[in-house]
């Protein structure tokens, strides 16, 4: 048990046993050795008290065995509960209210017998005498008792204040994560695409002014700026977010802009073959959020690393689920496979469709190419 100072009470409590011996002695007629002794008697009875916070049990016995000694030796009378009341409190409020009540009661059955021994009145013995001092006992140990629970219902509420606390805490820096991912994912498919699209038609604007094709130039650098003014749109979107700024924000980008992408992918000389089949219209903004970036994502790696003559996208929406289908003829995995770049995408791929309750499926395709495939759950949002 650990070993902690007497509180304030106790320390009152042992004095109070110091002055009610010696207010016996003093009253009493005896010799001076027998004041002495009493006091002797007085003065082990409140340390033990002192020291009962930390050994309850061997106190509480040490006690009463000092208790029936005082009486033994014919010291000046003080009764029983009184001398005793103090350490069954303090025995009953750190846990041990039963061997408080055993040795209580001890206390008295030795006393009504000591006292019937030497020929006292029977009625007064056991009438008023061993009422009131039993009455005392048991209200001092059942205030023991329930000061004990007090301090137990306190430091169970203090405990789960703190662990309240913590898990405000632990949700707060799970949110504070989940919130970095997002834009993490964010930024890194808008800019991604968009400077995958930079690159390649720069590199057409550059072959086409080097053959005097100044009319393929111009569409190349056209697509060039379309595909940045979008992404520093979406790029002032997330920093919106991010400053808490007032004021409308740009819609996320869903199905509806779907074909402006695929477009863009094709005016870079990649032919992509765009198909919806099913009720997409009325799918919640998140779906179509994910959608759309899990379709940038997968062109943007088929535009850096595939080296791809085609690729098809298929979107099939039913009422229980979404599915979408990626696929291109180019190197497969070969390209780089789940490493470096495309392994950042394919991984932010995941994340994405995970936090929807899906799936996803990124390997190589059966004749060639690489295939990304995605499964959603809608549960009853398509008519």
């Amino acid at each position: 048990m650990q070993a902690t100072p007497p509180t304030r009470t106790e320390a009152l409590l042992a004095v109070a046993i110091l002055g009610l011996i010696t207010a016996a002695v003093v009253t009493d007629d005896g010799s001076a050795a027998r004041a002495a002794f009493a006091c002797g008697f007085g003065v082990g009875l409140a340390v033990l008290l002192l020291v009962a916070r930390r050994w309850p049990v061997p106190a509480l016995l040490a006690t009463a065995g000092g208790i029936l000694g005082y009486y033994a030796l014919e010291l000046p009378p003080v009764g029983v509960a009184a001398p005793a009341a103090a350490i069954l409190y303090v025995a009953a409020a750190r846990g041990r209210a039963v061997p408080a009540a055993a040795v209580g009661g001890s206390l008295l059955a030795v006393s009504v017998a000591a006292r019937l021994i030497e020929g006292d009145d029977i009625s007064v013995v056991i009438g008023a005498g061993l009422g009131s001092e039993a009455a005392l006992m048991l209200a001092v140990i059942a205030l023991g008792d329930a000061v004990r629970n007090r301090r137990s219902l306190r430091a169970a509420l203090v405990r789960q204040a703190a662990a309240a606390a913590e898990e405000r805490r632990r949700e707060a820096a799970r949110q504070v994560e989940a919130e970095r991912m997002r834009i993490a994912r964010e930024v890194h498919d808008t800019l991604g695409h968009t400077m995958s699209v930079i690159t390649l038609q720069s590199a057409v604007a550059r072959e086409a002014l080097s053959d005097a094709e100044h009319g393929q130039a111009e569409t190349a650098l056209a697509a060039i700026h379309s595909v940045s003014g979008s992404a520093m749109a979406e790029l002032r979107a997330t920093l919106g977010t991010l400053r808490r700024e007032p004021g409308p924000r740009e819609p996320a980008p869903g199905f509806a802009q779907l074909r402006t992408l695929v477009d863009g992918v094709r005016r870079g000389g990649l032919p992509v073959e765009l198909r919806v089949d099913g009720l997409v219209d009325a799918l919640p903004t998140v779906v179509g959020s994910t959608v759309y970036r899990i379709v940038q994502e997968a062109l943007t790696n088929v535009v850096r690393h595939a080296r791809a003559t085609r690729v098809s996208v298929t979107i099939r929406a039913t009422p229980a689920r979404l599915s979408l289908e990626v696929v291109d003829d180019g190197r497969g995995s070969s390209a780089g496979g789940a490493t470096g770049e495309r392994g950042q995408g394919l991984r932010g791929m995941s994340e994405r469709v995970a936090l929807l309750g899906g799936t996803v499926d990124a390997a190589d395709a059966d004749g060639g190419g690489f295939r990304v495939f995605v499964r959603l759950p809608l549960p009853g949002v398509v008519a």
